[in-house]
């Protein structure tokens, strides 16, 4: 067979995979649709207003200290950590100075001192206030940061005093699973927050630092991995960009890959693309299949599972404001009873993240998680938000960047597709069944974990037992 390892797709979770299979010794082909690495975070060339080229991302990104394994990961493809992310204490400060924010002294002290400082220090909140959040959080604590699959974060939080709820947890939870808290996974934000609090945390940062990055999401990892995959394993790995999967059979015990006008057959695949053009795929190949099959059905059951899912839209907006230069790196932005005129719950200041790049002065990026709209309309009401809440004069357009379908709706319950799909076949990227919800730390697992099976040549060889679908986080 020409080549022993397949894998679907070069985004986060594929290169991850790329990256421990290569160590692992495998010959292994990356085959990636578009030219570009990187999947949806990875960089894109804009313009600024006054006619400057610059680099922007197709959409602005937070990591956490908690996010050890894309940390390792990014430090074995030889990218410095500490060098490459901006690390910042806990903090939702609003344009005003009120919001939860870690005290410098706090922050030394580790993830849950931090957080214990930053609730007793809170601008703008009661002693009844802080109170409550605490019982609740000493509360979730006992119970081991677990609860009912079938709970909402709005059910976990409703003994929460109000601004409790509006300024910390709603942000914090269309942060982490793109969904309001109504409509959210308790289970898995409770997950995020136990790692986020208790967790290792990565080189010196503490597990609840934020991570903003310094340079474009293609330079962080995706550019980085090639180049490692080249440099130090080039004569068993290749790499096929601009080459579209368009399905695959299985053939001589193994499977066999084909696009337009070409096929090619492998020992083993590990299909890393998005969760629609996986399902679409997988189903197309279980209907071709001879129905007594034994992995049949089993294709057509993670196929299933995979279609099932929901997907929620991220929206940024980047702008232009001569001068500008925000109180902090990021600030949270104040909803509004009418979620239509403030939908943006996040600018970030590029300017400060790059320094030494004139062409990032005073470019402002506002996120809109669970966006809803069409690209032109937010954008505009974005653009009114940001002036007013931020009191800027002149804020111009520079590009807004919608991804419909750029994570999995995490919902109370939801069954996630596994990551053993049939002998010699796994998956792998954010909507697999894992821990996390649609993240580049859930991407980066999900591809070290299909990795792992697909080197196990014991177990590729064993008997195929399909995987639970939706394993408790």
């Amino acid at each position: 067979m020409s080549g022993k390892l397949a894998i679907v797709g070069a985004g986060w979770a594929g290169l991850a995979a790329a990256v421990a299979a290569a160590r692992s010794g495998a010959e292994l082909t990356l085959f990636e649709s578009s030219r570009h690495l990187g999947g949806r975070a990875r960089a894109l060339s804009a313009q600024r207003p006054d006619g400057l080229t610059l680099t922007l991302d197709n959409g602005q990104h937070i990591l956490l200290g908690a996010y050890t394994e894309t940390l390792a990961l990014l430090q074995r493809v030889g990218v410095a950590p500490a060098a490459a992310l901006l690390g910042l204490p806990l903090a939702l400060p609003y344009p005003d100075g009120s919001g939860l924010q870690t005290p410098a002294w706090a922050a030394r002290w580790g993830a849950a001192a931090g957080a214990l400082a930053a609730i007793a220090s809170a601008r703008g909140w009661t002693w009844r206030e802080r109170l409550a959040l605490l019982r609740a959080g000493a509360g979730w604590q006992r119970a081991g940061f677990d609860c009912p699959a079938s709970l909402s974060v709005a059910a976990l939080c409703a003994q929460l005093p109000r601004r409790v709820q509006d300024e910390l947890i709603e942000p914090l939870c269309v942060s982490a699973l793109n969904l309001g808290a109504a409509h959210a996974s308790a289970q898995v934000f409770l997950r995020v927050l136990r790692d986020t609090l208790l967790g290792p945390g990565f080189g010196g940062w503490a597990a609840s630092s934020l991570l903003l990055p310094r340079t474009d999401l293609s330079q962080l990892f995706p550019a980085a991995a090639a180049h490692w995959l080249q440099t130090h394993h080039g004569s068993q790995v290749r790499l096929r960009l601009g080459t579209r999967v368009l399905g695959l059979q299985a053939h001589a015990g193994g499977w066999r890959l084909h696009g337009a006008g070409w096929q090619q057959d492998f020992e083993r695949v590990i299909w890393a693309s998005a969760a629609r053009p996986a399902a679409v795929a997988l189903q197309q190949a279980a209907a071709q299949a001879d129905a007594d099959a034994p992995w049949a059905q089993a294709l057509r059951t993670w196929a299933d599972a995979c279609a099932a899912l929901q997907h929620t839209a991220i929206g940024t907006v980047y702008a232009w404001a001569p001068q500008a230069r925000l109180a902090q790196p990021m600030l949270a932005l104040r909803a509004d009873p009418d979620a239509h005129t403030a939908p943006a719950q996040f600018v970030f200041d590029r300017g400060q993240l790059a320094p030494h790049e004139h062409a990032a002065q005073g470019v402002l990026a506002f996120v809109v998680s669970a966006s809803a709209g069409e690209r032109d309309e937010l954008q505009a009401r974005v653009l009114r938000q940001g002036a007013r809440q931020l009191g800027l004069a002149r804020l111009l357009p520079i590009q807004t960047v919608l991804e419909k379908r750029a994570c999995f709706a995490c919902t109370p319950g939801l069954q996630r597709p596994g990551p053993s799909i049939a002998p010699g076949l796994w998956a792998a990227g954010d909507y697999v069944a894992g821990p996390y919800p649609a993240t580049l730390e859930g991407a980066v697992r999900s591809g070290l974990a299909a990795a792992a099976l697909a080197c196990q040549d014991a177990a590729a060889a064993a008997p195929f037992t399909p995987a639970p679908n939706a394993p408790r986080p």
